[in-house]
């Protein structure tokens, strides 16, 4: 197939194909792979991406067979934390092309995070080109199993050698892939933490920064100690108002109202589930709010029956059910098997994924066949 019969990626593919070298694998992996067990995030496709910025522009850019890289220990990465990272995922529509879903989306925020952290962008003939071509080199890597999809992780770490406070003047750029089930096999298990805070209004909580991740990690292995899957983060100022899940935004139903918690703090991740969910729910006659919504609410209208459903959105987790939600004396227990809003939800989000229907907000990008 050729690049001229996408007219409205020529341009770009064209750009991603002069400047970016490709070497094949000599010896396939994907016949190792049980695809009908998988796991998220334990298996790795036969190629990964890889571009340097050396202070002024992007260069070396090329696919090549997946595996180890050199890093110096005083990388810039490992000591002051410049380092972000999004999570993508493509499927095979139903003649079995693979499509990304909503890349753009992730390419403008991982763009975000880069100016939060003093990091250069990157430009689009690389991350949307360059990802392209990798999946069209890993093509046979995508799944086509119900509830399992191929999972991109595009990132970015300073790159110089230098153990000093400052923002690094060079950076890597890499993008690996990965054949996934589902990030969660099962109804969830919060606990509402009002202790420990992920982020602050002017911090860096709207950014998928690796530290964000990093700074939870210990609240979350007491939670789990506990029996919980995850932590619902509220707010650092009053400690009531949700935020976010480690891996997810959070959605509550209540009566024919969905609301979101709003983004107006920069203290939480624009999820690109978490749009589309807005836009599916509001599609399907329910009234979305973005809003604060304090735990106090959320308590206040399962005890009057009129909390429907928790669900949690996010690219890893798509939409999690949540079965059960502790805060402090407070425990709310929903029978997910009941879930009518979040069943819908996801079944409109996999037939638009998988192509099963016309997609008709533009939300995938084809992969074409040209390696």
């Amino acid at each position: 197939m050729m690049i001229a019969d996408y007219p409205a990626k020529s341009t770009l593919m064209e750009e991603a194909l002069k400047k970016i070298k490709v070497t094949r694998t000599t010896q396939s992996r994907v016949g190792e792979v049980d695809f009908n067990n998988l796991v998220f995030g334990k298996k790795y496709a036969d190629h990964m991406l890889v571009a340097d910025f050396d202070g002024k522009e992007w260069h070396n850019a090329q696919i090549l067979p997946f595996g180890h890289i050199s890093v110096s220990p005083s990388n810039a990465a490992w000591h002051y934390g410049q380092a972000i990272f999004e999570g993508i995922k493509a499927y095979k529509d139903q003649e079995g092309n693979p499509m990304i879903f909503r890349p753009h989306d992730n390419y403008n925020r991982f763009n975000i995070s880069a100016d939060r952290m003093g990091m250069p962008d990157v430009p689009e003939w690389l991350f949307i080109g360059g990802m392209s071509m990798l999946i069209d080199l890993d093509r046979d890597w995508v799944p086509s199993n119900e509830g399992c999809s191929f999972y991109l992780r595009p990132f970015m770490i300073a790159a110089d050698e230098f153990i000093g406070v400052r923002p690094s003047d060079t950076y890597r750029f890499m993008i690996i892939n990965s054949p996934s089930g589902p990030y969660f096999n099962k109804p969830i298990h919060l606990l509402v933490q009002d202790k420990y805070i992920r982020a602050f209004p002017g911090g860096v909580g709207y950014a998928k920064a690796a530290g964000n991740y990093g700074g939870t990690m210990q609240p979350t292995m007491q939670a789990r100690k506990q029996g919980y899957d995850q932590i619902l983060w509220v707010d650092g100022l009053e400690h009531k108002y949700l935020q976010e899940c480690g891996t997810m935004n959070v959605f509550t139903i209540i009566g024919n109202t969905a609301i979101t918690p709003d983004l107006t703090q920069g203290t939480i991740l624009a999820g690109v589930t978490r749009a589309s969910v807005m836009t599916l729910l509001e599609e399907m006659g329910l009234t979305v709010e973005e809003r604060p919504i304090s735990i106090e609410e959320v308590v206040a209208a399962y005890e009057a029956g009129t909390l429907r459903e928790v669900f949690g959105t996010g690219t890893a987790s798509s939409v999690a059910y949540v079965e059960k939600l502790d805060y402090k004396d407070k425990s709310i227990r929903l029978d997910t098997t009941k879930y009518e809003v979040g069943a819908e939800v996801i079944r409109r989000l996999d037939a638009i994924r998988t192509g099963k229907v016309e997609d008709v907000r533009g939300w995938n990008f084809q992969v074409p066949a040209i390696l």
